[in-house]
């Protein structure tokens, strides 16, 4: 299995990070994909990454909730200054959120278009953020139309329609403990979406799936995922293990 989203640097993490993370790979996860947040998690990332050179992969971008009026631009260049030095599996996690903020919309479309440029020039796929705006998401994806834009909808929590519009324009979807909640609804269409159209995530440690729910994610209950999709598609584990691992594997050029 891979999880193609999980913030294992997490301070959340602090006090057991590396068992944590053997927990996983006893599960049978054996890649695990970093989003970047903003400066002050870059320097965690990076180090972990090293620890764990076969198996842990960081992106870089600058997460929507960071985008701040008085710091963004800063943000950004540091942004770029990483994406020129070395390689990245993905720009992320960025996009539009206006769950918690809706004053600096402006902005933060500013830096999600600045950041899907960069992904286009550089032929990187982006991980989005989307939250409360799926409408504004949308707009921005469909003026920046290219055949280089590519990637995933993080933790993807809208309807079919949202769903399908987001796989025309070539992104697949992200499924974590969402899809084990009662009132996550994506369970009652998923079904619809061809298994090739998704990857695995935890966005541990949060959103953690039904039996944790409320508590601490982390990447071992990435077979909970499964397990839930295996009643959904009616397709056994190791199938599904097999797809996604494929998807994930395509998106990130692995």
């Amino acid at each position: 299995m891979i999880d193609t989203h999980t913030h294992l640097y997490s301070e959340e993490f602090d006090e057991d990070r590396k068992e944590m993370i053997e927990r996983a790979i006893s599960k049978g996860v054996d890649k695990f994909y970093l989003p970047a947040i903003n400066s002050e998690t870059h320097e965690k990332m990076l180090t972990l990454e090293s620890e764990y050179p076969n198996q842990i992969f960081s992106m870089m971008g600058l997460h929507p909730c960071y985008v701040k009026p008085e710091s963004w631009e800063d943000e950004l260049k540091l942004v770029e200054n990483y994406l020129n030095q070395r390689p990245f599996a993905a720009i992320g996690e960025i996009g539009i959120d206006l769950y918690w903020d809706k004053t600096t919309l402006d902005i933060q479309v500013k830096a999600f278009e600045q950041q899907i440029d960069w992904a286009i020039e550089r032929d990187m796929p982006i991980v989005i953020h989307t939250r409360e705006s799926f409408d504004e998401t949308f707009e921005v994806l469909d003026r920046k139309k290219h055949p280089k834009l590519r990637g995933i909808f993080h933790c993807f929590s809208g309807n079919l329609e949202q769903a399908k519009r987001a796989i025309d324009l070539q992104f697949i979807l992200g499924i974590g403990g969402v899809v084990t909640f009662k009132n996550g609804k994506i369970d009652q269409f998923l079904n619809e979406i061809p298994l090739d159209k998704i990857v695995l995530e935890t966005d541990s440690p949060y959103l953690a799936p039904v039996p944790h729910r409320g508590k601490r994610n982390e990447s071992s209950y990435l077979d909970l995922v499964v397990g839930k999709l295996v009643n959904i598609y009616n397709k056994d584990f190791s199938e599904i293990d097999r797809i996604t691992t494929d998807n994930a594997n395509r998106i990130f050029n692995r």
